[in-house]
């Protein structure tokens, strides 16, 4: 299923922590999960019509299972890029790149597998059914459905984080509110569009991260997929919710990360280095798709490694943009 939705950009970039222990849900209002979606139902905690939670995994590859409790609403909301791929009843709801705000969603009763591809950091909300209209028990329009960088999930997460352990258990619930509301409201798509073959997909991602430091044009990756350019872009679209050249943009902006983190190279050569031809139009992009300019990403970026490092081991811490689902 794909829809337009208003524009949105990557906005949180950390490196994930070491496994969580899990704390008491009384503790704190964002508990953190030992295994994914492995929030404690205690008595306390079921008497809440809303959980958040946060899972973190700094492993390349790992899969996990979970059902969705008979009375709520499961809600995912990724903090940091990373790949996935969810499976139901061995159909495919999603496989491929989830920016950070990417939203998806599971109905009550509703079992859900993953398998996460690089790291991930994620804020999970289950949240109850009694927040949902009625009729959406008896459509699928709420599960399985994937929103590729929705822009309020993005702020709601980032406001939950900002407040880290001081978050209250008024706070978060007044945030799994919103988020309900929101997702009450959001229009079915009306048109789908078949995703580009996981071959052509490779293909294409691979010549990007090959030359991606050079002028690449839409009839070019067309080409590679060996599609029309019409027929290449909506396809790439649904496959992994970037336009073409918004998934070469991104793909330029993170390897610049890699580099401003990793050598002390200025940021004129940065930007040659991933193939824009001025520095400020490369400021301007690393500021629009990161919130902030390239030096106090560098800045942030550095301190923030201190600060992650420093923590027991145990305890871490344009435009358009598309909705995709799979309902079976």
């Amino acid at each position: 299923m794909l829809s337009d939705l208003q524009a949105a950009h990557p906005w949180i970039d950390f490196p994930a922590g070491a496994h969580d222990q899990k704390l008491p849900h009384a503790a704190q209002a964002i508990s953190r999960e030992n295994q994914w979606r492995g929030v404690d139902y205690n008595p306390e905690a079921a008497a809440e019509d809303i959980i958040v939670s946060r899972w973190d995994d700094p492993r390349g590859a790992s899969s996990h299972e979970a059902t969705t409790p008979e009375n709520c609403y499961f809600v995912g909301i990724a903090l940091k890029q990373t790949r996935a791929k969810l499976t139901r009843d061995r159909q495919i709801v999603f496989d491929g790149t989830m920016p950070a705000g990417s939203m998806y969603v599971s109905a009550p009763s509703r079992q859900l597998s993953v398998q996460f591809q690089a790291p991930c950091a994620f804020l999970h909300f289950h949240i109850s059914a009694d927040h949902f209209p009625a009729q959406f028990s008896t459509t699928d329009g709420l599960n399985d459905l994937v929103l590729l960088r929705d822009p309020l999930a993005a702020q709601l997460a980032r406001a939950l984080i900002a407040h880290g352990d001081a978050a209250d258990h008024r706070f978060t619930r007044c945030i799994g509110q919103t988020l309900a509301v929101h997702l009450a409201r959001l229009e079915p798509p009306r048109a789908k569009v078949n995703a580009l073959p996981k071959w052509r997909l490779r293909r294409v991602e691979q010549h990007i991260a090959d030359h991606f430091d050079r002028c690449l044009s839409l009839s070019e990756l067309a080409n590679v997929a060996g599609l029309s350019r019409m027929h290449f872009a909506a396809q790439f679209r649904a496959a992994t919710g970037y336009r073409p050249r918004e998934y070469l943009l991104n793909h330029r902006i993170e390897h610049a990360k890699t580099l401003l983190t990793t050598s002390g190279r200025p940021l004129a050569e940065i930007a040659l280095a991933v193939g824009f031809s001025t520095q400020a139009h490369f400021s301007t992009v690393f500021k629009r798709m990161s919130g902030q300019s390239p030096a106090r990403w560098r800045l942030a970026s550095k301190g923030e490694r201190v600060e992650v490092e420093a923590l027991p081991r145990s305890r871490p811490a344009a435009e358009n943009d598309w909705m995709v689902g799979a309902a079976a």
